[in-house]
């Protein structure tokens, strides 16, 4: 009787693998299914008041804080002044959010006005 270790080893088997074919490149990730196309030319919408708050805020409070670097204490501090601030200490923020957005909404009309005359190339601007 031979054991495993007399008996000549078995030659291996070669297995010939198909050709591998190369992956075809993924589209990028410019936008959703069903969402429009966006130009980039576009003026970009204004912060809302609360940005503007959060401007000031981040300063002032790292200022008082120096030890403080995480972004998320900073913000969540933010955020529960935010809350327990009264309208007449919110109007500040938002007059600027209303000048801001005013001055947008203008960019917005001209951009649109140029792009209906031709005055923009239809280039791929988009995304």
């Amino acid at each position: 009787m031979k054991t495993r270790s007399q008996t000549a080893p078995k030659p291996l088997k070669t297995v010939r693998l198909p050709p591998v074919k190369p992956r075809p490149k993924p589209p990028p990730p410019s936008r959703k299914k069903g969402q429009p196309l966006v130009d980039r030319r576009r003026p970009k919408k204004p912060p809302t008041a609360f940005f503007y708050f959060m401007e000031d805020f981040r300063k002032t409070y790292k200022e008082e804080n120096p030890s403080v670097k995480s972004m998320q204490e900073v913000g969540k501090a933010c955020g529960e002044k935010w809350n327990t601030m009264t309208f007449e200490e919110r109007v500040k923020y938002y007059d600027i959010a209303t000048e801001k957005r005013a001055e947008y909404e203008k960019a917005v009309a001209e951009f649109d006005k140029k792009k209906e005359s031709g005055e923009l190339s239809e280039e791929s601007d988009y995304d």
